[in-house]
């Protein structure tokens, strides 16, 4: 294996479907990602640095280097990894913007880091030190070979953003890389770590620096996975994905975050090594993983005591975890599915967990964030302080910041880095998976440029119109991708020709000549959403959703009701969009109380249905909770049958 151009891209296979294009090749120029990518930048980064300089997360570093740490040390087992993701998110905004101050601000947090490092290439503020647990001692719960993980992927954000940087962390990674190496090899210890994360962390590495013993040791830790070398937890083994070999495994299972981490991991080994039984195996875990236990939203994770997957159509929605890290594992893990076998189902979930997740997580000013995403919030929250970290799943609204701060960090890397995940390049052209206004800008290896421009205002309008602005004389293909949501009334416009089109990918091959356009229209009506009947907790529910977006029904909408619970919706006449929101027709309804919660006859047991709401408005369920404590749901009780009451 050869080190690859430095495309400034979290992931750079060298083999598969599809080529990822680069910050550099590919700039958004406004609309829904552009204002979140802005926020991010100029709020959210900063924010992140205030807390970890205040909880002293940062200040571990100094410590460890003057030999204070055991006395002083704060914060949890991994908090050095919210300082790496923090660093990383750094290094693409700094290649996205090339802001001289936050440069500045990089360069010393990296030096403090680096001062930190043992001369063995060991770096951790938590382990190895007088006063501390011996290093390696608790590879269960102690995060050591994840926290390198992620001082890996910061290195190699930074080496393809600023190839050849003088900071030294390339080095700094390179040695701590060295030491997981030559303790884990072949010779040492015959061990993993309990938070899967360096695997892909290693391949990516690898695929930096061109040096194959990164790559080996990555597929080590994948082969050893599943053969109970971790101790036995209260969760079960299932829990860190040791109880089965990730060859045979057929469904994501355990934590979710962990498992989308170790798959992600397994497909950057499987391509990297043209493993074509392990790529099967991930591939099969996420097509059952997404086929029934994943939310509406994109959300993974259904179980709060252990954060993990439940079981097979198990998704409640008001128990619904749906980390925010999971949503962001699960992006990682079906974009690497995306380049190696170009199915544009994985662009499709990409899409709406960005949408309905990731975007979710931060406020509407970039400083407090959800942990978990739930479906259905029964009581009014109560706001956080904001002087004082939450517990992280306990934030009934966005909290500052957390003790287990892992999602804020995961947020800013992964917006800042979003550009990314837009398009692909292969053999024969040019494929756009993601639809937002940008610019692309590729030079093909013979010397030919692509270049397109992208107008749209999605996902408010379902128009993308792709302007080709450079000349060639030779063929070559433009792809657009069709969401499966958009099963009816989707159409393509090429030289005035319009032709409807279904779900996937439609491809436009021709010499294309500046100035020329390709319109794809995607039908925008807003819809009912049935769940399959299997899922036990919404049935006899529906879910609205308009394009790629969720909409929830949330009490601030709803004037005089004290919880959604009380509304009923009817299907009877389909959603509307009324000056630019959804709304759906409902009706109040009045629960029958009883000595006993149960009956004997149907009709006894439903509510009495009260007077209409009319249209009630509906909001985008990346936005509930930003004007203030309400309760909200997703899943929507449609108007029972029996015992109504005209409206009036």
């Amino acid at each position: 294996m050869s080190g690859t151009a430095p495309t400034a891209a979290p992931v750079l296979p060298i083999r598969g479907r599809f080529r990822p294009l680069g910050l550099d090749e590919v700039r958004v120029t406004g609309g829904f990602w552009a204002e979140r990518q802005k926020i991010n930048g100029v709020a959210t980064l900063e924010h992140i640095e205030h807390w970890l300089e205040r909880e002293g997360w940062i200040r571990n570093f100094d410590l460890a280097a003057h030999g204070d740490l055991s006395r002083d040390r704060r914060g949890r087992e991994f908090s050095d990894s919210e300082v790496y993701k923090f660093i990383e998110a750094m290094a693409w905004e700094i290649g996205g913007t090339g802001d001289a101050e936050l440069e500045s601000r990089f360069r010393a947090v990296v030096r403090r880091v680096a001062a930190a490092q043992e001369p063995d290439g060991y770096l951790n503020t938590k382990f190895g030190r007088p006063g501390q647990a011996p290093r390696w001692s608790d590879l269960e719960w102690g995060h050591e070979l994840y926290c390198v993980g992620h001082l890996l992927q910061a290195a190699v954000a930074r080496a393809r953003t600023r190839p050849g940087a003088d900071d030294g962390l390339l080095e700094v990674a390179r040695r701590a890389a060295d030491n997981v190496c030559e303790t884990f090899g072949p010779d040492g210890i015959d061990g993993l770590c309990g938070h899967p994360e360096i695997e892909s962390a290693l391949v990516e590495f690898a695929r930096t620096t061109g040096d194959d013993r990164y790559l080996a040791q990555a597929a080590l830790f994948v082969d050893r996975r599943g053969h109970g070398r971790l101790s036995d937890v209260e969760f079960g083994r299932e829990y860190f994905q040791d109880e089965l070999p990730v060859r045979q495994a057929t469904v994501l299972r355990g934590h979710a975050v962990r498992a989308n981490y170790l798959a992600a991991g397994a497909v950057d080994v499987a391509v990297e090594l043209k493993e074509a039984s392990l790529l099967e195996a991930v591939r099969n875990q996420w097509k059952n993983a997404v086929a029934r236990r994943t939310y509406i939203t994109g959300g993974q994770g259904s179980r709060h005591q252990d954060e993990a997957f439940g079981g097979d159509w198990v998704l409640p929605p008001d128990r619904a975890y749906s980390e925010t890290c999971a949503g962001i594992g699960s992006v990682m893990l079906a974009w690497r599915l995306l380049l190696a076998d170009g199915d544009p189902q994985y662009a499709d979930l990409i899409e709406r967990t960005l949408f309905n997740v990731v975007s979710t997580s931060p406020s509407a000013d970039g400083r407090s964030f959800f942990y978990t995403n739930t479906l259905h919030r029964r009581e009014l929250g109560t706001l956080p302080d904001a002087d004082q970290p939450s517990l992280r799943a306990a934030a009934s609204l966005r909290a500052p910041w957390f003790e287990v701060s892992c999602c804020p960090t995961n947020v800013a890397r992964t917006l800042a880095s979003l550009t990314a995940y837009v398009a692909t390049v292969d053999d024969e052209g040019l494929q756009l998976h993601q639809y937002l206004p940008c610019t692309v800008e590729h030079r093909l290896a013979d010397g030919r440029d692509l270049c397109v421009t992208v107008a749209t205002d999605y996902p408010r309008s379902g128009q993308i119109r792709v302007r080709i602005d450079s000349d060639d004389d030779h063929p070559w293909s433009l792809s657009l991708r069709v969401p499966d949501w958009a099963a009816q009334g989707a159409t393509v416009t090429v030289a005035g020709d319009t032709r409807p089109v279904g779900p996937g990918v439609v491809t436009e091959r021709r010499t294309w000549r500046r100035g020329e356009e390709i319109v794809l229209s995607l039908p925008m009506a807003p819809r009912f959403t049935y769940p399959d009947e299997r899922i036990d907790a919404v049935r006899g529910c529906v879910a609205v959703e308009y394009g790629p977006l969720v909409l929830a029904l949330e009490s601030v909408d709803v004037p005089g009701i004290q919880t959604v619970d009380e509304v009923r919706v009817d299907t009877s006449q389909p959603p509307r969009l009324v000056d630019g929101r959804v709304t759906v027709r409902c009706r109040r309804v009045h629960p029958q109380n009883h000595e006993w919660p149960y009956r004997t006859d149907a009709a006894e047991s439903a509510p009495v249905v009260g007077q209409g709401l009319d249209e009630v408005a509906l909001v985008e369920y990346h936005a509930w909770a930003n004007r203030g404590p309400s309760t909200m749901r997703v899943w929507l009780p449609t108007v029972p049958t029996s015992r109504n009451v005209p409206a009036n």
